[in-house]
């Protein structure tokens, strides 16, 4: 049978999943016990954000929800639509009861065109859901926020990129029909980065490109038929994380140059000023932390300085935050101590507060022993009384290490003062 290219879909559409069975990936929202899949069965839909990386399926889910629930589905896109088209699908949805309202790249929506959703939210006109690359907590305006459930969906993991590529093999309709194996796959997953339909655009170029039958697919194949100059910055696509991921590694390598770099290179590329900021601010504590406490203040006024001014004069501020967190003294000893935490807690579950740390508002809990014998610690020397703050069971226990630089060193020595051989400092 033969296939007329120029009318034939591409892959990525051939493949999009009809049905919630369909999709690989995303099993925590879409599996048997997953909200989703609750909601299809109560045939409910609430007003949702979509948030995650690109080509996971976020639009795919949407669509999905909207026709098991059998309610009409409309898309806009806030790239290229503004509040007279939000307006005109809110009329539109006014004549047509329950109407789904798409809106891809949430984002980029400013506040008036969000406030434009509101009131129709509110009241139900439409049922909202929007997809957003970008945390909903920073840019969605609380109020839509509040009328919303968040759903985080992840990248698609190597297995999942593996078992979508035999599900291509073995069931397009164009594919199915050519004997392909893939004898390599490193090439294809590493260049997907867990976006499925990158993956199936990889495919249905190197399956373009060679149209031998059979064929074996091999990373050296791969890697020939898709080398090419990346463009200078996708603020959408695998680069936008390549390159802020070079730019965090460049701050956290102490790298002033190659951090200012980077940031020239994001600005250049049309990234937005915001997400440079919050990602600063996250270095600021993950990799700075209490090694100089005075960059997390730096990076918050940052992030409320770029976004009272915008470009192009964001970028000296952004400049000099770089800069600045670049050549500071890095820790990630409160990073680290909280993970290690929050780990030791998955694992030992619900320990129980010691009695003389609880507090104790009536007489019955007092007659049980609650706040007995705890120790107000400014009733002593250098405010500091030597008691057991942890449950009982883990007493001793260290989960903040000191970084090695001066601030922390002196942290470590006031430590060991107060401590003697409790702590591991």
């Amino acid at each position: 049978m033969l296939f007329d290219k120029k009318s034939t879909p591409p892959l990525a559409e051939r493949m999009r999943p009809q049905n919630l069975d369909d999709i690989v990936g995303q099993q925590h929202l879409v599996g048997p016990n997953g909200p989703i899949r609750r909601m299809v069965a109560q045939s409910s839909l609430p007003s949702i954000l979509f948030w995650g990386p690109p080509g996971i399926g976020k639009t795919t889910i949407s669509r999905i929800l909207s026709r098991e629930v059998n309610r009409p589905f409309k898309t806009l896109s806030a790239i290229s639509s503004g509040v007279k088209e939000v307006r005109e699908v809110i009329e539109q949805a006014r004549r047509t009861s329950n109407l789904v309202l798409f809106i891809d790249e949430i984002h980029r929506f400013n506040k008036s065109q969000q406030d434009a959703l509101l009131g129709a939210v509110e009241q139900g006109v439409i049922t909202l859901i929007g997809a957003t690359t970008e945390n909903p907590s920073f840019e969605v305006n609380s109020a839509l926020l509040s009328r919303c459930q968040v759903y985080t969906l992840k990248a698609l993991t190597e297995k999942e990129l593996l078992d979508l590529t035999q599900k291509v093999l073995e069931n397009d309709g164009i594919l199915s029909q050519r004997k392909i194996e893939i004898k390599e796959h490193e090439a294809l997953i590493q260049l997907s980065g867990g976006d499925a339909r990158k993956l199936l655009n990889l495919i249905q170029v190197v399956t373009d490109a060679h149209p031998e039958n059979p064929l074996e697919v091999t990373n050296q194949l791969i890697t020939d038929v898709v080398q090419k100059k990346p463009a200078l910055y996708d603020k959408n696509g695998e680069q936008h994380y390549d390159i802020v991921s070079a730019f965090i590694k460049s701050i956290r390598g102490s790298d002033p140059n190659a951090a200012v770099y980077w940031l020239a290179r994001m600005l250049e590329g049309g990234e937005d000023p915001k997400f440079i900021a919050r990602r600063m601010l996250i270095a600021a504590s993950e990799d700075i932390g209490n090694a100089n406490p005075t960059a997390m203040i730096m990076a918050t006024n940052t992030f409320q300085a770029v976004t009272m001014i915008g470009m192009p004069e964001a970028r000296i501020i952004l400049s000099q935050t770089a800069v600045y967190l670049a050549t500071s003294a890095k820790s990630n000893a409160s990073y680290m101590a909280i993970n290690n935490a929050m780990k030791f807690v998955q694992q030992t579950g619900d320990l129980g507060v010691p009695l003389h740390l609880r507090n104790a508002p009536t007489k019955l809990m007092k007659d049980q022993g609650y706040g007995k014998g705890y120790k107000y610690a400014h009733d002593y020397p250098n405010n500091f009384a030597e008691q057991n703050y942890l449950p009982d069971e883990i007493e001793g226990t260290t989960f903040y290490e000191p970084g090695d630089n001066p601030r922390e060193n002196d942290f470590r020595k006031r430590m060991k003062f107060f401590w003697g051989d409790k702590y591991n400092y």
